[in-house]
């Protein structure tokens, strides 16, 4: 994406503790993302107003790249299911630092029956 800001700050979610990401790892530039990523759900999803929800049941971290990102280090994730610019992968290593813990969010959390409605809507597509 040529008209991109890749100055801005760029996050990574995990449950792990990090030094580093390898290659093909995803990073976003919105935290709120990342701090959701960190709970590795393997569902998330957005209502009418925007709000977030996932399936994510672990405490993580949010971490920020610690170094400067330019264009030939990332590209769009090619099969996200985000909005464009959203979800990036890596092309190199990156080195990040531990900013902040998370904890789940009942008021995030999807039911099995919602879970199962939207698989069932991915499938259908």
């Amino acid at each position: 994406m040529k008209e991109w800001d890749y100055g801005k700050p760029w996050f990574h979610g995990s449950p792990i503790l990090l030094n580093e990401l390898l290659v093909g790892s995803t990073i976003t530039q919105d935290r709120e993302l990342a701090r959701i990523f960190s709970h590795k759900p393997s569902i998330v999803a957005y209502d009418e107003d925007g709000a977030r929800f996932h399936n994510g049941k672990l405490c993580g971290y949010i971490y920020i790249i610690d170094e400067e990102i330019i264009s030939e280090d990332v590209y769009p994730h090619p099969a996200t299911t985000m909005k464009p610019g959203e979800e990036w992968l890596i092309k190199r290593g990156l080195k990040v630092r531990k900013i902040d813990d998370t904890r789940t969010r009942v008021e995030e959390q999807l039911s099995r029956e919602e879970e199962i409605e939207l698989l069932e809507k991915l499938k259908n597509r």
